[in-house]
């Protein structure tokens, strides 16, 4: 890859700087797709320890490019996004990898390819992080924040996908009890101002 090709994929990724997520922050300012990519990817570094069978760096390199396809379409909340979206993103970013040098576009093809079969534990575990960090980002945001159907959400969301992992489901139950004191403790701050 000479120093222009790298020029170019790195312009197309920085969109991802200026691509809004559904979620906002802890200060109510709304993320961007990058922020969730960084912090998924942060949260797979810190767990090399835990999932010590686990290519943490292969991991690391799923979380860096999962969203990548939403330079193109924006990001689309899981609770809305139809197969007709994913079909459009896929395709999109599909034509964008085939351009790249080969051997990144190779690279890049192969951790699609296994991001997508979700059947090693590296595939897995991106999963199961890219679906946590979005409900701890929720409890981390204010409530006011939250669209109706994010209260079911972040109480059922991802106990499916974590289930294959002692570890990730532990994890996931602390969240849930986050959720609950979040909500409770913010509805009575409400009530007491009424």
């Amino acid at each position: 890859m000479n120093a222009r090709e790298f020029l170019e994929i790195l312009h197309v990724a920085e969109k991802l700087k200026d691509t809004p997520r559904h979620c906002t922050t802890s200060k109510g300012r709304t993320e961007s797709v990058a922020e969730h990519s960084w912090r998924i990817s942060l949260m797979a570094m810190l767990l090399r320890h835990e999932f010590p069978e686990v290519n943490i760096d292969k991991v690391v390199d799923m979380c860096l490019i999962h969203d990548l396809g939403e330079c193109f379409t924006g990001d689309i909340p899981t609770f809305v996004k139809t197969d007709s979206d994913r079909k459009v993103e896929d395709d999109l970013l599909s034509k964008w990898v085939k351009a790249m040098p080969q051997e990144v576009s190779a690279d890049i093809s192969a951790l699609y390819r296994e991001m997508d079969e979700q059947k090693t534990p590296e595939a897995k575990l991106y999963k199961s992080l890219d679906k946590l960090e979005a409900l701890i980002q929720h409890n981390e945001s204010p409530l006011k924040t939250w669209s109706e159907n994010e209260y079911d959400l972040n109480m059922k969301y991802a106990f499916d996908t974590v289930a294959y992992s002692e570890w990730l489901t532990g994890l996931r139950e602390e969240i849930l009890k986050d959720t609950i004191n979040k909500i409770e403790t913010e509805k009575e701050l409400c009530n007491n101002k009424q």
